[in-house]
């Protein structure tokens, strides 16, 4: 999947001399691999809410950082990260309190059958420690993922992460489906695509461990109905001796409004969930939970240790964002907001574009094509919003600001995209 709103050095004449060289510097020390946003990269110094400013300022609409959940540097969450820096940060070792009372408030958000929880630092160790997990409890090898799938950079996960374009190969023991589609019998067609999977590691002598899948299906260009269409291929993985994990470290913390995890929806137990990114607010921390069941072998055969995964300080940060979630509706107003958002975007009538979709404030807007959509987010960029783009066609833009998004940031982002789509 290509990034179809990256700066490229061919685009250097329309930077200031400042933005030139701040980019010659940090070219220098990060090297190659690093990518930046935008034809025109931005530059920010600070944040809040849902703005993000430059050195100059100026003020840019986050519609897009899911990192964020609570808006950038809620009071709430700041106060609660250097009150327990300024007490205590170490390892899970020791006994604390913080990081058990944090552990049972977050399985107290999941079904009664997943009890126990795992902490790491970021999505990617999160999947990649549930990938030894499952291995751990089936035997097996073989992991089923999604055709444009992204679940992390490990070296283990980015085997199960197609999106990462050809220079990084699916591995042997990985086999791709198709994403859900908004049209036919979704539910049976992805059973369909799981089963064959299914059948082709067999042949191949692949003991399969998993279905693994992204509940928002984000990076295939964000699929969330028929609510249930999971059941099926997960009642196929679960016949063959495999287990179901859902991650949720972009469609969780209520960023879908109706449910506080997108696998919810589907009326669904997953055997291991996995999350990231929202749970500290920009604080690094991530977790896997599980049935006791499903960790056992694991817990029983293997040492786990994470010199910073569930530190005191990153459990404080997680209570806190959860102590705003609740007490500020945050669900609810993702409900609110994006349902109108959506209806709003589907009522421009733009013939660019296709469809809308998604559930409370996660939004794909799919175009005819790729150039459209480029055009579209440097476009906005240019306005001062940012959003992106996603999909096996890199045609989808992709909407996903801070949960506190109210209704009047929703008309700005609006008001720019009508005029972005009137020019194409």
């Amino acid at each position: 999947m290509s990034m179809i709103n990256a700066y490229a050095p061919d685009d250097d004449e329309k930077l200031s001399t400042e933005t030139r060289d701040l980019i010659a510097r940090r070219a220098r020390v990060l090297g190659p691999s690093y990518r930046l946003f935008y034809n025109h990269p931005v530059h920010v110094v600070r944040a809040e809410g849902v703005w993000l400013y430059g050195p100059g300022g100026e003020a840019y609409l986050d519609v897009y950082n899911n990192v964020a959940v609570t808006g950038h540097c809620h009071p709430h969450v700041v106060a609660a990260i250097a009150k327990q820096a300024a007490i205590l940060n170490t390892h899970t070792r020791y006994l604390n309190e913080a990081v058990v009372a944090f552990a049972e408030r977050l399985v107290s958000k999941l079904p009664d059958d997943i009890s126990q929880v795992m902490f790491a630092c970021t999505g990617s160790e999160a999947n990649d420690l549930a990938l030894r997990v499952a291995r751990a409890h089936t035997g097996g090898m073989g992991v089923i993922v999604t055709e444009t799938a992204y679940h992390g950079v490990t070296h283990a996960i980015a085997e199960l992460s197609p999106s990462l374009g050809k220079g990084v190969p699916i591995g042997a023991h990985v086999r791709t489906v198709p994403a859900p589609r908004s049209t036919g019998d979704v539910g049976n067609e992805f059973a369909v695509g799981v089963k064959a999977a299914l059948t082709d590691l067999r042949s191949a002598g692949i003991k399969p461990v998993a279905l693994l899948v992204d509940t928002a299906f984000s990076s295939d260009g964000l699929f969330v109905e028929p609510k249930g269409f999971l059941r099926e291929a997960v009642a196929a993985v679960r016949e063959a001796g495999a287990i179901f994990i859902a991650d949720e470290v972009q469609a969780g913390y209520g960023r879908l409004g109706e449910a506080f995890f997108g696998f919810e929806r589907h009326g669904l137990v997953p055997d291991l969930v996995t999350m990231g990114k929202p749970m500290g607010a920009g604080h690094p921390l991530a977790a896997v939970a599980g049935k006791p069941g499903v960790l056992e072998t694991f817990g029983r055969t293997s040492r786990y240790f994470n010199t910073f995964g569930g530190n005191p300080v990153s459990c404080a940060a997680g209570m806190a964002v959860l102590d705003v979630i609740e007490q500020q509706d945050l669900m609810g107003n993702a409900l609110r907001v994006g349902g109108a958002m959506r209806a709003a975007i589907t009522d421009i009538g733009s013939g660019v574009v296709k469809e809308v979709r998604g559930a409370g404030l996660f939004i794909g807007v799919e175009l005819v094509d790729a150039d459209c959509a480029a055009r579209v987010v440097n476009g906005l960029r240019e306005r001062r919003v940012l959003i992106s783009a996603t999909g096996p066609n890199a045609n989808v833009l992709k909407v996903r600001p801070p949960l506190v998004f109210g209704m009047e940031h929703a008309e700005i982002f609006l008001d720019a995209l009508r005029a972005e789509l009137a020019l194409l």
